[in-house]
């Protein structure tokens, strides 16, 4: 898949990290207001992560930090943000990749994003769906001729709902 043009997967991943960069364009620019909260993990161990080593020792693959009442110095650039927080009553400079992140949440309202790590085994570059064979399992199952049992229900395929019945009169 990586020699087709029509990337799907890279297409969403970079927006879901635009929707990220978004909300903490917004947070750094106004603030977090309404119960808003961040829960984002990243990956310590990613390129171009910068944080204390004490943190990193603590933390030598992944965390989850919150922005809510005290963060510090939030900043975003195009392919990272940088923040100070408290750890252990100590402040702490982060920068963080966006391609580092792994979750974004934003429990006030119930949204949260799983992203993938571009260039690691598993991820982007694995087909979107985990099936590296996709395309022949469709071409095996169009094969296989249908079922001639007639005690065997008719696979149901899709269902066509109108809306109409769920709006107010």
């Amino acid at each position: 898949m990586t020699d087709d043009p029509f990337r799907y997967d890279v297409w969403i991943e970079n927006a879901l990290r635009g929707v990220v960069r978004q909300s903490l364009e917004q947070a750094a620019d106004t603030g977090l207001s309404d119960n808003h909260h961040f829960y984002i993990t990243f990956q310590t161990d990613f390129p171009g992560v910068v944080m204390p080593d004490a943190l990193r020792a603590q933390y030598p693959e992944e965390i989850t930090i919150v922005l809510q009442y005290e963060y510090w110095d939030l900043e975003i650039e195009e392919k990272i943000f940088h923040v100070t927080l408290s750890f252990n009553n100590e402040r702490s400079a982060l920068s963080v990749p966006f391609e580092a992140i792994t979750a974004f949440a934003d429990p006030a309202v119930k949204f949260g994003l799983q992203l993938k790590l571009d260039g690691l085994p598993g991820n982007a570059d694995d087909d979107l769906f985990g099936d590296e064979d996709m395309d022949q399992d469709f071409e095996s199952e169009e094969a296989s001729p249908p079922s001639a049992d007639k005690n065997d229900e008719p696979e149901k395929m899709g269902e066509v709902i109108d809306l109409g019945a769920f709006r107010k009169k």
